[in-house]
């Protein structure tokens, strides 16, 4: 049944995995496999669910003991960050909204990158409060996979383009 589920999953574009991975079996060299693949999105969700819940020692432990989230690095400073999150950002309303996630490595380790929305549910309609990117460094570890670095940079809209001289009024 697990094999049939990973092969449905690889076969709608769900999960990123090769040829071998789709099929259950560990990828080759340099691959990951469906399943590895599959637990690296559940992390993912987990993620998000967690600080969008205030569960500082759950959000860190999707992280390294030692991991970083942008300057934060260590469990402390990250359940600190939480707790921050919450009781002066606003935390409470926010919610978390990934998607496009790119991820590439092995059975070992791996680097992911995707979308974030970040959304104010507290407003009617629900409105966007910023997007930016997550580009991550995860690790296979006895516990599963996890974050060792995750580093955010918020998009910036383009320049408008300059004016053409042609457009420019006489004086």
């Amino acid at each position: 049944m697990k094999k049939i589920l990973l092969v449905a999953l690889a076969s709608a574009g769900i999960i990123m995995a090769s040829a071998a991975g789709a099929a259950g079996a560990a990828g080759a060299a340099g691959t990951l496999s469906a399943q590895d693949s599959v637990e690296i999105q559940q992390l993912y969700a987990r993620y998000n669910i967690a600080i969008d819940g205030g569960d500082g020692e759950a959000w860190a432990s999707t992280f390294t003991p030692d991991g970083a989230f942008n300057q934060l690095v260590g469990h402390d400073a990250l359940v600190g960050f939480v707790k921050m999150w919450r009781e002066k950002l606003n935390g409470a309303t926010r919610k978390h909204w990934n998607s496009n996630l790119q991820i590439s490595g092995n059975s070992k380790e791996a680097s992911g990158f995707v979308y974030l929305m970040l959304v104010d549910i507290s407003t009617k309609p629900a409105s966007i409060l910023t997007t930016a990117t997550y580009t991550d460094s995860l690790v296979k570890t006895k516990d599963g996979w996890r974050f060792t670095k995750r580093t955010t940079k918020g998009d910036v809209a383009p320049a408008a383009p300059a004016a053409a001289a042609s457009e420019t009024p006489p004086k």
